[in-house]
């Protein structure tokens, strides 16, 4: 009997109405049988009151269906109206139930996805959490957690992925709880968050790559240094003269790394001058026809007129040297590497990975191969520092980050455009120098043969290898050298040798008072002192404060004993 009870309370209104109305007839018609059969007791007028009042009762049901039906008719109708509006809303929406199931989605939300019907799908099979899962997510909702916080998922649409912004929001609809979830794409926030990371990442790598770089020119400085001081008591055919030689040459190769490591960073002490690059790549090409080997071919063709650049000459040479390796690298079954020149004219900006080329001349170079090519998942890491695609012990991963340090920090750029199977090809522009050559204070001086000399020397250096090395080099040469640890300590001799100095060697990177910073109040006092600036690579500090100094020459780490008495000579005698 409770079954049947359950059920007819569970039935439809128009149901249990009807059902009532079968029940309410047939009561009314054992009344009137009986009314019919026991006259006496009820009477014949009693039969018109009952047929009455049934057809009051039918009349009165059948008003109240017909109202019924006419407000379920309008409640569908205003349901069919909130999902054609849900529907034609511009914000990507999704309704789920509590498990996780997809109740409704609109065409904005099918269009982010790349789906045309996601009805009864499982939001979590369409998209992953970042950091929690889109289960938690939705649990936290329906608990009252965390609602209109915005958080992070991806879903891939036709193979790409997609990152989206999620924002869930608790909604009770038919006697349930549901879960509305909002959606924006985030992909391209995305995009310049991973840019950021990348170019912090790559900034904190320059500084170490810069910090280290400086730490090992001391020591390749104070190695050089007192390798060149056991040289001169050593005669040429001493046993330990070829060890000594040995010693310096290798403490050459390793300046030669950490000069890499300065270009990736930027710091390192470029000598820029004047060049036509047609020129310069022609007497290149003799030494580039040797790296590449008998099955690859170099082909070069330079532009009618070409206009000269400024950049420094040997750091050029070393981002052909770099190209053009990697290009033979990738074709090992032989093939043609194309040098091409160019003028380019740009009348609007160049907008490319990430760079702007404002308007005005420039001189273009390209580098080409027919090799294997670049896989584009590693295309925007191959100027990475130590990010190599040859086998382990074939390439330190700092040849393209080097060329990319030095083009940048030559004012140029550099892209490259490559497709596997069928070639690389890196691009290059430099801007226009003027025609007539400036003058370099900091340009190599040619070898001269007597390097003595007479002055009174203040030499200014934190690292005491070097400058007990520095110290006795310049001895040698005859001249009186005070030592000073720090800028401190300097202006401190100054001030006890009143007059006495003729020139200042000062390291520009020392702790409490930099180089430039105790030069520039040494110079406030005693006016037409010589300056030679000594470092493994120029410092904001140095390049801010250059102009300051009139006839200040730079002297970069690591320098040899013949380097440093040459310039300090050259300088006295200017």
């Amino acid at each position: 009997m409770s079954d049947i009870l359950t059920s007819f309370r569970d039935s439809s209104p128009l149901m249990r109405r009807f059902v009532s109305l079968l029940m309410l007839v047939a009561v009314l018609l054992v009344l009137l049988a009986l009314s019919l059969r026991y006259h006496f007791y009820f009477g014949y007028y009693s039969v018109p009151v009952i047929l009455g009042f049934v057809l009051f009762f039918l009349l009165d049901s059948s008003r109240k269906i017909r109202v019924e039906n006419a407000l379920r008719t309008k409640e569908k109708s205003v349901i069919a109206s909130d999902c054609e509006m849900f529907d034609d809303l511009p914000v990507p929406m999704i309704e789920l139930l509590g498990d996780g199931k997809i109740t409704q989605a609109n065409r904005a939300a099918l269009r982010l996805m790349a789906r045309n019907e996601v009805t009864g799908e499982a939001f979590s099979n369409i998209f992953e959490g970042l950091g929690r899962s889109i289960r938690d997510r939705i649990n936290d909702t329906l608990k009252g957690h965390s609602l209109g916080k915005p958080e992070m998922a991806r879903c891939f649409r036709q193979g790409e992925e997609v990152f989206v912004q999620i924002t869930m929001s608790k909604m009770h609809r038919n006697n349930a709880d549901s879960v509305l979830a909002i959606l924006s794409d985030a992909t391209e926030l995305k995009t310049l968050e991973a840019q950021f990371v990348q170019s912090q990442k790559m900034q904190a790598v320059g500084q170490l790559a810069g910090g280290v770089a400086h730490d090992f020119n001391n020591i390749l400085t104070a190695m050089m240094g007192h390798a060149d001081l056991l040289l001169q008591r050593q005669d040429s055919s001493s046993a330990d003269y070829e060890d000594l030689v040995q010693i310096k040459q290798n403490a050459n190769r390793a300046a030669a790394l950490v000069r890499q490591l300065l270009a990736f960073s930027r710091k390192q002490t470029l000598r820029p001058t004047s060049l036509r690059l047609d020129e310069s790549l022609s007497e290149l090409s003799h030494l580039l026809n040797r790296l590449l080997g008998e099955k690859v071919v170099l082909e070069t063709e330079h532009g009618a007129n070409l206009k000269p650049v400024r950049v420094d000459e040997r750091q050029f040479e070393q981002v052909i040297m770099n190209l053009v390796v990697n290009a033979r690298d990738a074709m090992p079954d032989g093939g043609v590497v194309q040098i091409l020149t160019s003028n380019v004219t740009f009348t609007e900006e160049l907008k490319r990975d990430r760079a702007t080329v404002l308007p005005g001349d420039y001189v273009m170079v390209q580098v080409k191969d027919s090799g294997c090519g670049i896989p584009p998942d590693q295309l925007t890491k191959i100027f990475e520092p130590f990010f190599t695609t040859k086998k382990l012990g074939k390439g330190t991963g700092l040849g393209l980050s080097t060329v990319y340090g030095i083009i940048k920090q030559t004012g140029g750029f550099v892209f490259v455009d490559s497709e596997q199977d069928v070639g690389t090809c890196f691009t290059i522009f430099l801007p226009v120098a003027e025609e007539k050559p400036l003058e370099d204070p900091g340009a190599p001086i040619p070898n001269q043969t007597d390097l003595t000399g007479q002055g009174r020397v203040l030499l200014v250096e934190d690292e005491a290898a070097v400058r007990s090395f520095a110290a006795r080099a310049l001895a040698m040469r005859g001249y009186t050298v005070t030592e000073a640890a720090s800028g401190e300590e300097a202006l401190e001799q100054l001030e006890e040798h009143v007059g006495e100095f003729d020139i200042f060697v000062s390291d520009v990177i020392m702790p409490g008072i930099n180089g430039p910073g105790w030069v520039r109040q040494a110079l406030a006092k005693y006016p037409g002192i010589k300056v030679i600036f000594v470092s493994g690579y120029a410092e904001d500090a140095f390049e801010d404060g250059e102009s300051d100094f009139d006839g200040a020459a730079f002297l970069p780490k690591p320098f040899s004993l013949t380097d440093l008495t040459q310039k300090v000579k050259d300088l006295l005698e200017a």
